[in-house]
């Protein structure tokens, strides 16, 4: 059952409204730039984004939150322009051990001063003790933001089991809808992606979508 402090967690309201045909259209809360290993550099994802219409948008480079200045201030500059522009979160993608399985985990709606997280934000995979999922939970959680398992189909444990184990953590849930097809536009994998969904609703946990860009458009993988 998701913990009080994540039910008043301005973001968990927009996660609420998450379904199948969320993304790419009006959510992305997952997506790579330049800063880390994806290849749009940040104002140019923003250019995408305002293009595409996006309502909600976090970049979550691996262990970075470099480009996120970057993509607020080019998105001001659409927004002075005219232009309708998402409303932009921050977030990371962090890597830490569930399982004994190394998985990633979403940290998003992170507050401006991060904080705790700090050690996870040095460009690279926290080692020893700080890779453990109650480390890089306290770590996000003091930092103001919701903890999401990305992906849960894509590791070599299968996903009921890391839901449980995420659920069991205490993360606040998971990214529910994902192209697993990894096709050159977006979509929701059917059958995996309707079970990951039921299984957080059945948990009370929240659901995330979002493209995992690292290409060169924001609506594809």
């Amino acid at each position: 059952m998701l913990r009080v402090e994540a039910r008043e967690h301005p973001l968990a309201a927009v996660l609420r409204q998450v379904g199948p045909e969320s993304c790419p259209g009006r959510f992305n809360f997952h997506c790579h730039s330049t800063c880390s290993d994806g290849s749009l550099a940040p104002e140019r994802l923003a250019q995408q984004a305002v293009t595409i219409g996006l309502e909600h948008l976090a970049i979550t480079d691996h262990h970075t939150l470099a480009a996120h200045d970057r993509i607020e201030a080019a998105l001001e500059r659409h927004r002075r322009s005219g232009a309708a522009v998402p409303t932009l979160w921050r977030g990371v993608e962090i890597s830490c051990l569930l399982e004994g399985c190394l998985v990633h985990v979403l940290g998003l709606g992170i507050n401006p001063d991060p904080g705790p997280l700090e050690p996870y934000l040095q460009g690279d995979s926290a080692v020893g003790p700080a890779l453990r999922v109650d480390a890089v939970l306290k770590a996000i959680r003091g930092a103001g933001g919701l903890a999401l398992l990305a992906h849960p189909a894509r590791y070599r444990l299968p996903h009921p089991r890391l839901i449980a184990a995420a659920a069991e953590a205490g993360l606040d849930g998971a990214e529910a809808f994902y192209d697993y097809t990894m096709g050159p536009t977006w979509r929701a994998t059917p059958l995996v992606c309707e079970a990951i969904a039921a299984d957080l609703i059945n948990r009370g946990l929240l659901l995330s979508c979002g493209t995992d860009t690292h290409g060169l458009a924001l609506h594809g993988r």
